[in-house]
């Protein structure tokens, strides 16, 4: 049964960041390139490290630099973060980076999962190359090769089914929002749970048949990059799809509230989001194991 929009009343925020794979006519919104609007709306903004990033985790975890697999040869080096006391069957996620790149906000927010209980494994789609600015970032995003990303990602998911993980899901935000969707669709019955934070969605419902993987989203009310009602109509197809979803908006946010980098942060939207994102995780990665 579809969940419906949850609108929550919170502090107003700043306007959104980063897209995901890239879809030509996804860039060419009100007569401007995507890419074009991306940094408009990213001016003035550093990858510091936001209170979420700056939470520590619940308990001791481990933490270690991995190469998860190669493309076109090269190898694809991410980090990995472990409850220190954990075991290797248990539930693992995919953690895809911000525009920004894999930086240490996104490593302490793998950490801050393996503090819940999972094997968090951080994945580069940037080849080892993080923004200080902006600019920086949009070139990032723009030398992105869809089939190596999608290479990449299959990787990664290849890495956590040889350790032995159990349950897999993904999270992204922003950039890595938009790919958490597509991890989705590469593997849409080997996920058991994806987390997209304000990613550039697909409308399509050819494109999205054969999903089965229950999607929960967070996004602002005042993200101009992804309207309401375009968060609707995807909610509206998923539950059409028999998928299970649940699509949460937040008044006064705009996008990359809760960003592990940067200065768009809004505490009560990104604090009610990541309860409700642990919860939704637990609910389908840990609940019967």
């Amino acid at each position: 049964m579809r969940e419906p929009i949850y609108l929550t009343l919170l502090l107003s925020a700043a306007v959104w960041a980063c897209g995901g794979p890239r879809d030509a006519r996804a860039r060419e919104e009100g007569g401007r390139r995507y890419e074009e609007r991306v940094a408009s709306e990213h001016v003035g903004d550093r990858p510091t490290a936001s209170p979420a990033a700056r939470s520590l985790p619940h308990v001791d975890v481990a933490d270690t630099t991995v190469t998860y697999g190669t493309v076109d040869g090269r190898a694809l080096t991410g980090f990995l973060a472990t409850p220190r006391d954990g075991n290797a069957t248990g539930p693992a996620i995919l953690v895809i980076h911000e525009w920004w790149g894999l930086n240490d906000n996104i490593r302490a927010m793998a950490r801050r999962l393996a503090g819940e209980g999972y094997t968090a494994l951080a994945v580069d789609l940037y080849g080892g190359r993080v923004a200080e600015t902006a600019d920086q970032a949009m070139e990032l995003v723009r030398a992105v090769d869809e089939t190596a990303a999608k290479a990449n990602l299959r990787a990664a998911y290849r890495y956590l089914v040889g350790r032995g993980a159990g349950r897999i899901g993904v999270i992204g935000w922003c950039f890595g929002g938009g790919w958490s969707l597509q991890t989705a669709l590469l593997f849409p019955d080997g996920l058991d749970a994806a987390v997209i934070y304000y990613g550039h969605l697909v409308t399509d419902p050819a494109k999205l048949a054969g999903l089965g993987v229950p999607i929960e989203g967070h996004f602002g009310a005042e993200d101009s990059s992804i309207p309401v009602k375009e968060v609707r109509r995807f909610g509206e197809i998923l539950d059409s799809l028999g998928v299970a979803e649940h699509m949460y908006v937040y008044e006064g946010a705009g996008h990359a509230f809760a960003n592990p980098s940067g200065t768009r942060y809004v505490k009560a939207a990104a604090d009610t989001a990541w309860t409700r994102t642990l919860a939704f995780l637990a609910g389908h990665l840990k609940s019967g194991t």
